[in-house]
């Protein structure tokens, strides 16, 4: 595909003259900053950034894109480190300016336009005494999070993120802009629920919200490697003890003020008082943690604590795999040992971490895997390593590192494979990862949506539903 040329970029500003759209080129002020991204391993030098304000003018340049056959790629938070929202002389649709939510009690939904953060949903929706399932870092954006699946701490309770989509309003390869639902464009709305990001640009989504207590119970515990065991045996206890209102992640990171020398980080979260959390999480707290930060809190800061582990700036890889209760303490033990060598074998790679994520999945295996075009709702959690780094000559270093040590507890701890469900999260599965593995059986018939709704394969940058192997 051709890069956006100078001649180009002159017949975009031409068709966008009528609109709110901005089309921003490298000559001109303020590029530097609009081409930035959470890590800085996933930069590009784009052609040009195009602000957009409405699904017309995104019908406008995904248009001009296509049938000048210029590459093209939607930013909603930026926070993905697999380059789904940069691109290398094409064009950004940036939706940094469709941010509007709209939040109404009586019907409990909440209508968020493409570019919105959890965080600026999550507050609006609290002032009507609600909330969405969302994410558990609410710094992140609406759009990559929905359209992969999306847990958040309510998701025990709730189900995941896109079983609380109500319809999304998009716009398709073609430029058509449309409405997917229970109602319209069914086959639509089920692809969108699990592969959205391969469909189209999405610049409103409709979720079900929930009535929520003002406050809950969470925050970071900090323990001695010397404890992991009885950690791990907590662990290990959670799907059996835990009703929907529980939320347990816990692995490791570095010491703030000791970069080589790691420690066992544990966030809890408890949907209910302050009293009937400390006794569900007991036998952790009586271990006698190294720090304890928790306390009753809105639920919104809740979901800004995971931040301080994703600051900005420097260079991120973000990736998982799935795993399976009961875990083999010695296979954590060699988790711990394996990520402790990377820390102090590599130079400023502080902040990196390693977190089993536990939260309930009865609500997220009671949907059948056909209902949506997301597969991963076997009885497994989730596992995420975000290593941060500085530089660039690292790049591929840090990226094989962080695939080998994933890749170690999926086979050690990913339990046995449950017929017809995935064991792998789109969101945080990398290019790596092939369609069959994330998508399973449903891959035929999104592969056969894909012909319907994008036949030229234009939306391919988050996963290609084209390509049955990475292995090319």
């Amino acid at each position: 595909m051709p890069f956006l040329s100078y001649k180009h970029a002159i017949q975009l500003r031409q068709i966008l003259k009528d609109t709110k759209a901005t089309v921003v080129t490298p000559d001109q002020e303020g590029y530097p900053e609009l081409i930035n991204r959470w890590s800085e391993a996933s930069e590009r030098e784009a052609g040009a950034v195009v602000i957009v304000t409405s699904s017309h003018e995104v019908e406008l340049v995904v248009t001009f894109a296509t049938s000048h056959y210029i590459p093209f790629v939607v930013q909603g938070g930026g926070y993905s480190t697999s380059g789904a929202s940069s691109t290398h002389g094409g064009i950004v649709i940036s939706l940094s300016s469709m941010r509007k939510i709209l939040v109404d009690p009586a019907s409990e939904t909440v209508a968020v336009q493409g570019g919105a953060t959890w965080e600026e949903v999550d507050q609006a929706a609290a002032k009507e005494g609600l909330a969405v399932v969302g994410c558990t870092n609410s710094a992140t954006g609406v759009g990559g999070t929905t359209l992969g699946g999306g847990f958040g701490w309510l998701t025990g309770r709730h189900g995941l993120v896109i079983d609380n989509l109500i319809s999304v309003n998009m716009v398709l390869a073609n430029g058509r802009i449309v409405t997917a639902s229970a109602d319209e464009h069914q086959d639509l709305f089920w692809a969108v629920r699990g592969a959205g990001q391969s469909f189209g640009v999405v610049t409103e989504f409709v979720l079900r919200a929930h009535r929520q207590r003002s406050s809950v119970f969470g925050g970071l515990v900090y323990f001695s490697t010397e404890q992991l065991t009885a950690v791990v045996d907590f662990a290990n206890q959670f799907d059996s003890q835990a009703t929907g209102d529980e939320g347990l992640f816990f692995g490791f990171t570095t010491r703030p003020h000791e970069p080589q020398s790691t420690v066992i980080v544990a966030l809890l979260f408890y949907n209910g008082p302050h009293n009937a959390a400390e006794v569900f999480f007991a036998p952790l707290l009586a271990l006698g943690p190294l720090q304890n930060d928790t306390k009753e809190m809105p639920y919104p800061e809740m979901n800004t604590i995971l931040g301080r582990f994703a600051g900005p700036g420097t260079r991120k890889r973000v990736s998982g795999t799935t795993f399976a209760l009961p875990l083999d303490p010695q296979v954590v033990q060699d988790v711990h040992d394996d990520f402790g060598k990377i820390i102090r074998s590599y130079p400023r790679v502080e902040g990196s971490t390693v977190v089993f994520e536990l939260i309930p999945y009865s609500r997220v295996v009671q949907i059948p895997v056909d209902a949506t075009a997301y597969a991963n709702r076997g009885p497994y959690h989730n596992v995420v390593a975000i290593f941060r780094w500085f530089d660039q000559e690292l790049d591929a270093k840090m990226a094989r590192l962080e695939r080998e040590l994933l890749l170690k507890i999926q086979n050690r701890a990913g339990g046995i494979p449950v017929a017809g469900k995935v064991g792998v999260y789109a969101n945080y599965a990398g290019h790596e990862t092939n369609a069959k593995e994330l998508f399973g059986d449903n891959l035929p018939r999104l592969q056969e949506l894909k012909k319907l709704y994008d036949p030229n394969n234009v939306f391919q940058k988050w996963h290609n539903l084209f390509i049955p192997s990475t292995a090319l």
